[in-house]
């Protein structure tokens, strides 16, 4: 049986993931490159106070790999960080890997994938993964004199550890789920906190249990309580959650119930209250999962401010109001472009497709994965992935699986080159816009989940209905060359 060459662009959660499946199925010429010096991807770039995960713990890991460690029902950033190093030097991911390697450029010839970085190394690969993620280019707002200001900026995954905030005036632009997180922490330190608000969000309280050394000593004895913990997250993610999100209408009364009866008793000040109340339905944004953003807003030290800003100046931020608020530290809080994916890498396919032309009038792939004309390349966690606050391991662990069976089809020498039929790919994006109309995310509001046109490219079906869809390779679909 042949050995294929493999690259793969990325050691965040999914590459570390692709590496050791990729092995235990027997293939051992697996190259990752990873632009940074370590790896961890979203969880090494964002370290801001109080960063954490939205998923339940012990549902956030590989479900080969049970962590006793957590301290959380929701891991911290630092922990999740140490888990994926941990897990990569148990499983030799390491020995893969090319540290400060940053994709410049991929290019399809002669059959096989030509990968250069900007170190000026090259790679031959018969298969590209791209393991890229879609949190990690950050986008910064549109605002007049944004470069203007004086004191210190930075966005969320840029935090500045050196900066002491006792006393500071800090202003926050954005109100998203990191925003949730680290506010909080900002107020605790003794900041001086203004929140410039453009959309409230909804928010959902649950979940806030601590595991002690000796919930950890039992977990290590007996790993039949992890696995129980993360049954219970998963089916009241899948049967409530993801179930509210997609259309089904007694979780969705059942979410929007919860979410607006936690506002109403966290928020005492009615004038306050309806400042963060949104016009739009629960779910059309991402349910943000927080137990501390509430008690913080209504803290003598923190401002809530939703008139809108003028512009920045050198001082601090004017609103359309007229007010200026001088500040010390402003911390953008503005989010990622999550549909660049693999670029700004110079991506070409067969017969000189770039990347940026075939996406020119929509971003597509089938089943989140394939690209067409792009053959024997995969996109991980591509559009149409994001499945109702699942796991984003879970997603990939079921990728994984799709892309070994047609890599082992590759070994048995079935075929040479691998590509998607464009009649294959109009129909599964029709099928899913169709689908998307029976969700909450078309309830009046914008969020990162929505690309150019307005679309929300996720999935708008069941978690069950993925894993099933998902299980078998629809070889019709495809275009196998020998």
């Amino acid at each position: 049986m042949r050995q294929p060459k493999i690259v793969i662009v990325g050691a965040g959660m999914t590459g570390i993931l692709l590496t050791i499946k990729l092995r235990e199925a027997g293939i051992s010429d697996i190259t990752v490159l990873e632009k940074a010096a370590k790896v961890g991807g979203t969880w090494r770039e964002n370290r801001y106070p109080g960063v954490a995960c939205d998923v339940p713990a012990h549902m956030y890991t590989y479900s080969f790999e049970y962590n006793p460690e957590w301290s959380d029902f929701f891991a911290k950033g630092d922990e999740i960080q140490a888990y994926f190093e941990r897990v990569a030097e148990k499983y030799r991911v390491y020995d893969h890997i090319k540290f400060n390697q940053e994709v410049s450029k991929a290019e399809r010839q002669d059959g096989k994938w030509q990968i250069q970085c900007k170190s000026g190394e090259a790679y031959e690969a018969d298969f590209l993964i791209h393991a890229t993620g879609i949190l990690h280019h950050i986008s910064l707002p549109e605002i007049e004199g944004l470069d203007s200001f004086q004191g210190e900026m930075f966005h969320t995954a840029r935090w500045n550890q050196d900066i002491d905030f006792k006393g500071k005036r800090v202003g926050v632009i954005g109100t998203g789920s990191t925003a949730a997180q680290f506010i909080p922490e900002l107020v605790n330190a003794g900041a001086e906190v203004s929140v410039f608000q453009r959309t409230p969000q909804w928010l959902l309280s649950m979940g806030a249990q601590q595991y002690s050394e000796k919930d950890k000593a039992k977990m290590r004895a007996r790993p039949g309580i992890m696995r129980r913990i993360r049954q219970r997250a998963e089916f009241g993610l899948e049967h409530i959650f993801t179930k509210a999100v997609t259309g089904q209408k007694l979780q969705g009364a059942l979410l929007s119930w919860a979410c607006k009866r936690y506002l109403k008793k966290s928020i005492k000040d009615p004038v306050l209250r309806e400042k963060l109340t949104p016009d739009y339905t629960v779910g059309c944004k991402r349910v943000i999962i927080n137990n501390t953003f509430y008690d913080a807003i209504q803290k003598p030290n923190a401002e809530l401010v939703t008139e809108g800003i003028e512009c920045i100046n050198e001082k601090g931020i004017l609103c359309k109001d007229g007010r200026q608020r001088d500040l010390d530290v402003l911390v953008l809080s503005t989010g990622f472009k999550p549909f660049n994916f693999m670029r700004p890498m110079e991506l070409t396919g067969r017969d000189g497709l770039h990347i940026d032309d075939a996406w020119g009038k929509k971003i597509q792939c089938y089943r989140s994965l394939l690209v067409p004309n792009f053959p024997n390349m995969f996109l991980m966690l591509g559009p149409y992935t994001p499945i109702g606050n699942f796991s984003v391991i879970a997603m990939s662990e079921v990728q994984t699986q799709y892309i070994l069976k047609l890599i082992q089809a590759w070994r048995e020498e079935q075929f040479e080159e691998l590509d998607v039929k464009q009649a294959a790919v109009e129909s599964f994006n029709q099928r899913m816009k169709a689908g998307i109309k029976n969700t909450t995310w078309v309830g009046g509001c914008q969020s990162w989940y929505q690309d150019e046109d307005g679309d929300p490219i996720l999935w708008p079906f069941t978690w069950k209905q993925w894993c099933s869809e998902m299980s078998q390779v629809d070889y019709g679909d495809l275009s196998l060359e020998k």
